[in-house]
């Protein structure tokens, strides 16, 4: 699931996710490059990719490097709230490193890929869904989730969601919508459609709707046709596309080197 290239239409769902924490929120507005323009941003896509890539279809040595790399930048994010937000006053302080944030930011890479890959590639029994959340371990524990917190099936993924919203510990800040509007709506997007609408009715499209009011966005009948669209489209197209152009060319050759086990996903 990872190896496939169609993953990715899952990724601005999760960091919109991730970003309805308040001190998420404020660790990204301040030590981030989402602000940067349209340059950095490839950049940071350039390289969130290479390190999931490495995460995933590594040596052990990119295993350490890449999970290093992960955790030396989260070792220098911490500040301040700057606005009280949900259950959080102003002034409550953050860490990266914070094992609560690590949980919720894992937790919402792995609901977003699967449900990205569930829409546009191919369903997946009950069985599945949870053998992926288990087969991610490894990473999770080079990443330093603490073990025994992480999510380990699609059902208490949703229960975790629903006990985050009901304490207030999502709330979506101002941070957070200025910087959803720039992930939503990046600069030069225009001239990039129609990739660019796909882009804004997934990452819109698939966030719970509690959270997209939040966020202010507007979803009418037609975005939801469209995103419907889009996913039919898409799916017939990768039943006729060949691994060679759907898959990452990293997974491919990793397949060719190594013994898989049968029915492994991740």
């Amino acid at each position: 699931m990872n190896a496939e290239r169609l993953a990715l239409l899952g990724w601005g769902r999760a960091i919109l996710l991730q970003l309805a924490h308040p001190l998420v929120a404020a660790g990204v507005a301040e030590h981030s490059t989402f602000r940067d323009g349209p340059a950095a941003n490839v950049r940071r896509l350039h390289s969130t990719v290479r390190a999931m890539l490495d995460l995933s279809f590594g040596t052990p040595e990119d295993v350490r490097r890449a999970a290093g790399h992960i955790n030396a930048i989260h070792d220098r994010v911490h500040g301040t709230l700057r606005e009280a937000a949900g259950r959080f006053s102003a002034g409550t302080p953050y860490t990266a490193t914070d094992p609560d944030l690590l949980i919720w930011v894992d937790a919402t890479v792995r609901d977003s890929g699967l449900l990205a890959y569930e829409l546009f590639v191919s369903p997946l029994s009950a069985g599945d869904r949870d053998q992926y959340w288990t087969e991610g371990d490894d990473i999770s524990a080079a990443l330093r989730v603490p073990a025994q917190a992480r999510i380990q099936s699609s059902d208490q993924f949703r229960r975790y969601l629903a006990e985050l919203s009901a304490s207030g510990s999502l709330a979506v800040t101002t941070e957070a919508r200025a910087l959803a509007q720039e992930i939503v709506w990046p600069r030069g997007a225009r001239a990039l459609w129609p990739v660019s609408h796909l882009h804004r009715v997934t990452t819109v499209g698939l966030l719970p709707p509690d959270l997209r009011e939040a966020y202010g966005f507007v979803w009418r009948d037609q975005d939801d046709r469209a995103l419907r669209r889009w996913a039919r489209l898409i799916r017939a197209s990768r039943r006729l596309m060949p691994d060679s152009v759907a898959l990452w060319p990293r997974a491919r050759a990793f397949a060719r080197t190594h013994e898989t086990p049968a029915g492994t996903l991740y």
